[in-house]
């Protein structure tokens, strides 16, 4: 028996007490879904929960006499062993084995669907992270957000979402220009702008715009005036570093469905057609020659310019358009992940998005990022050959390996500052949680190839009463919680807690399959199989299954041999 199959037989027993009269309940008031969790103390049974403390009081009743009349009626249950109502009104639920170990069926023929669930079913996420500067290789900030992004892309849309992975292009501004500048300099022989970039990347951009000007019959941009030259450096530099950005995130197992030119709000007048509905609410004022937003009204520090005295547009007028024009594009939820310098600019949004009349914290959501140190040898490292003073994304691959380096940066919150251990990431220790859940997962392959081998097979049956010995109940408990873990690392945008639940369940896999002599999967050559070995492969297998899928949604292989 599932948690969904246990819910749904709670509230089964709710409506037929209100519709024998033992409950005086409105009908609308029977929850669809009743919360069960795990209780803390394994002798207490397999699951608990609270509904009659959240009901009794709506239907005039005691929690403790409606947790009572819902044990006699839940207990009669098939796969309920026993009801026990604790305290003012808990009930304590414990399952037959047989209904237990039928998870395990459930698990392996659901395969790769299991976990999934439609808690955000019909809702459109705008999903923006990254979004790093075309000046430059993508530094270890913005590798955290690779990471963390698309695993939540994942998780939402195993939740039932449909999410747009978007990446905003900073094409406009003076950092742009900057770049230009610095090109130009390094592909003429001169020192870098004081407001310039620095690095060894950026003489290989100069250099590449050159090639690719000759290749194409151009004239050397060294052989023009400056402005013209500078923005032949702009224009083939820019792409070439976006090049290169883009295919460092694909060979992180990154890639996005949408690529969103900033220069385009500029260029289409989005950002006047944003303005221009702002007034027109009333939300927008003048002073001292220049148009403010007065984002005072929903609780950001102070009204922000918009349009300057000399009719310039602000920074901000560009997010203003950009929200703006991802609800015109029909997202319901608009998500961005920005870096920890970030955060004076979340009351701002947040009052952009209730000056549209939005809901702040729903339509659009903002989740700040911390900084990440790489440590080796017990030493920080500090900066990268090629960009001079960052650690890229090729660094941290390079250094550790692409499932490495994303698990280690999705496995804790993300707002959090993080110390990563290149030694460790790199050593085959179960210190390493990346070692350790691909470690399992192994193991669970190796072993299912040695019991076929050995004539286990799981089609010739399954009798999941077998399954009885205390670690496979505890086994059994940790694979029914991961459908609400994925549920709740959707709801929370919380990634870390799918890492963190695997970590746990190959804890409980190494201990069962190193309990007992007795739970052995494989027999011994001469041997005779037996139900209980087909019975513990299918156990097995619901384990294979679920550290796959929860691998899969943290964009980390899952090997069958390390």
């Amino acid at each position: 028996m599932t948690p969904d199959e246990l819910s749904r037989a709670l509230s089964a027993a709710l409506a037929a007490a209100v519709a024998d009269g033992t409950l005086a309940l409105p009908a609308d008031a029977i929850p669809a879904s009743v919360h069960v969790e795990r209780p803390r103390q394994r002798e207490h049974g397999d699951w608990a929960t609270n509904v009659a403390l959240q009901v009794a009081k709506k239907a005039g009743t005691t929690p403790r006499a409606l947790a009572e009349d819902l044990a006699a009626r839940l207990s009669a249950t098939p796969g309920v062993k026993s009801v026990d109502v604790a305290g003012p009104g808990f009930l304590n639920i414990t399952l037959d084995a047989a209904a237990a170990g039928e998870l395990a069926r459930s698990i392996v023929e659901a395969g790769a669907d299991y976990g999934r669930n439609a808690q955000e079913a019909a809702t459109r996420i705008n999903l923006e992270f990254v979004s790093a500067n075309p000046t430059g290789p993508i530094h270890i900030g913005g590798v955290r957000w690779a990471a963390v992004g698309d695993s939540l892309a994942r998780i939402l849309e195993a939740s039932g979402a449909e999410v747009t992975r978007e990446y905003y292009f900073n094409d406009h501004g003076a950092q742009i220009d900057r770049f230009a500048r610095s090109l130009l300099a390094a592909a003429t022989g001169l020192p870098a702008p004081e407001d310039g970039y620095g690095g060894a990347y950026i003489s290989e951009i100069a250099q590449a715009v050159i090639t690719d000007a000759l290749a194409a019959g151009d004239t050397d941009p060294r052989e023009l005036p400056d402005d013209e030259a500078q923005e032949v450096f702009r224009a083939r530099g820019v792409d070439r570093m976006f090049t290169e950005i883009k295919q460092s995130l694909h060979d992180f197992g990154v890639d996005f469905d949408v690529y969103f030119h900033e220069d385009s709000l500029h260029e289409s007048g989005a950002v006047e057609r944003s303005v221009e509905r702002l007034k027109a609410d009333g939300r927008m004022f003048e002073k001292d020659g220049a148009l403010w937003l007065r984002t005072t009204d929903y609780g950001d520090d102070k009204d922000r310019v918009v349009i300057k005295s000399d009719g310039e547009a602000a920074y901000i007028a560009g997010d203003i358009a950009y929200y703006l024009d991802k609800r015109e594009r029909g997202f319901d939820d608009v998500i961005i992940m920005l870096g920890a310098d970030h955060h004076g600019y979340v009351a701002r949004m947040m009052a952009v998005c209730a000056a549209f009349g939005d809901t702040p914290g729903k339509n659009m959501q903002i989740l700040i990022g911390q900084m990440v140190n790489l440590v080796k040898e017990g030493q920080p490292v500090r900066m990268s050959k090629r960009a001079g003073t960052v650690i890229t994304i090729d660094d941290l691959v390079g250094a550790v390996g692409v499932d490495a380096a994303r698990y280690s940066l999705a496995r804790y919150s993300a707002d959090s500052n993080l110390d990563l251990d290149l030694d460790l990431l790199t050593s085959a220790k179960n210190e390493n949680p990346v070692f350790y859940v691909q470690y399992a997962h192994s193991r669970t392959v190796q072993i299912a190839n040695k019991a076929v081998e050995r004539g286990v097979r799981r089609e010739d049956g399954f009798d999941p009463s077998l399954l009885h010995h205390e670690s496979e109940s505890v086994l059994l408990g940790r694979l029914t919680e991961f459908p609400r873990v994925v549920g709740q690392a959707a709801e929370l945008r919380e990634p870390h807690r799918v890492a963190r639940y695997l970590e746990a369940l190959a804890g409980d896999f190494h201990s069962w399959y190193n309990d007992d002599e007795k739970l052995r999967v494989v027999p011994y050559p001469d041997e005779e199989v037996t139900e209980d070995h087909r019975a513990r492969l299918w156990l097995n297998d619901a384990v294979r299954t679920v550290l796959a899928n929860g691998l899969g949604l943290l964009g980390v292989s899952a090997p069958e041999r390390l």
